[in-house]
Parts: structure tokens; sequence; C-alpha cells
């Protein structure tokens, strides 16, 4: 699966946002989308995903791929998640195959087990976080966009955070938005 971005541009309040971007994306990338505050990064993974149309170019799907849009595990900036919910039913309701025992042990990875049944209204924004980024790995996908994935964590947790993130990607693609790259090394860098 190659996702591949030709001359698109965006505009947003009549401020030209993305002007001519050119991106390749393909299975076993790892990118880290960089660029300062308000340069179209958020923007960017929103046309990818066909949340946004873009005002001209084009976002094609390459090779052999099944579905009429990208097929991906998101981590969005806002959390996303249904508040009175527990953090096993949030992570167990994105794929009707997965059961709430399985979810259960994907959270204890990083979860106390007491916070698991509670409502993620009660988590802090760390554990909200965790939550937020296991339901994205979970999910059966072609490609993860992680936009602050590891908001708020500190660097040990971040570190195994990525380790985790890495090992269930498995030959997906991968663009991680973060401010602080530490710990993302590994990742190509496209900038806007």
């Amino acid at each position: 699966m190659t996702i591949q971005l030709q001359d698109v541009c965006k505009s947003v309040s009549g401020k030209m946002l993305l002007n001519h971007i050119n991106w390749e994306i393909s299975s076993d990338d790892c990118f880290l989308l960089t660029g300062p505050a308000g340069s179209g990064k958020t923007m960017l993974l929103r046309l990818i995903l066909g949340l946004e149309k873009s005002d001209s170019g084009s976002v094609n799907l390459l090779g052999d791929y099944k579905y009429a849009s990208v097929n991906a595990g998101v981590v969005f900036q806002e959390d996303r998640l249904c508040e009175q919910f527990s953090a096993v039913e949030n992570v167990a309701m994105v794929n009707a195959r997965l059961s709430e025992t399985v979810a259960s042990e994907e959270l204890l990875k990083f979860l106390p087990r007491d916070r698991l049944r509670i409502p993620v209204c009660e988590l802090n924004a760390v554990e909200r976080r965790l939550v937020v980024m296991i339901r994205a790995l979970i999910i059966p996908s072609d490609l993860l966009l992680l936009d602050e994935p590891l908001r708020g964590m500190d660097r040990p947790l971040a570190g195994k955070v990525v380790s985790y993130i890495r090992e269930k990607a498995g030959h997906k693609g991968i663009v991680f938005v973060q401010r602080d790259e530490t710990g993302l090394e590994f990742c190509r860098r496209f900038a806007l």
C-alpha cells in the first residue's frame, strides 16, 4: 500500500496552509511530520484520511489497495473517547473481533488493573492518551496516523510507548506528529 500526495494545496479562511505538497508514504515507512504550530500538520493528516478535501492536487491510494479510502489507525489531537465507557469498553468497541479480555491484556501493559473498568472521564490526561493510543493500534489497519500520541508522557513512558507502537505496527506505515522528537530519531522527517 502506498499513499501518494501530488501537488496538494489547501487554504483555510483565505490563508494558504498547504502549498503544493508532494509526499509518498508506503508500508514500512516511518515518518516524523514536522513544522511549526499552524503549519498544517493536522490538516495534512485530515486530507490523507479523506476528512477534508484539498483545493487542488490529489491524494491517491496506489498498489493493490482494497478500500476506497485510507484504512488507518488514528490518534487525533483530541482524545475522542466515549467518556462514560471504561478504558476496556473504549478499546474493545473499535474491533468487533476483539474481546474485552484481549483489550484488558493490552491496557494492562500501561495501566493499573483498577483503572481499566472506571469511566474514562475519571482517568488523568496521560491515562486517557494511553487508551487512545492502544485503541488506534488494536484495529486492523494499513497505516498509523498519530497526532501527538505521546503528549504529557515522561521520557521513560514515552520510550515504552514508542516501542509498543513499533511492535504493533509491524509492516504498516507510521506517521508521527510530535513536538518533542526525543526517541523518534529512527523516523524519516517530512517538514512542512
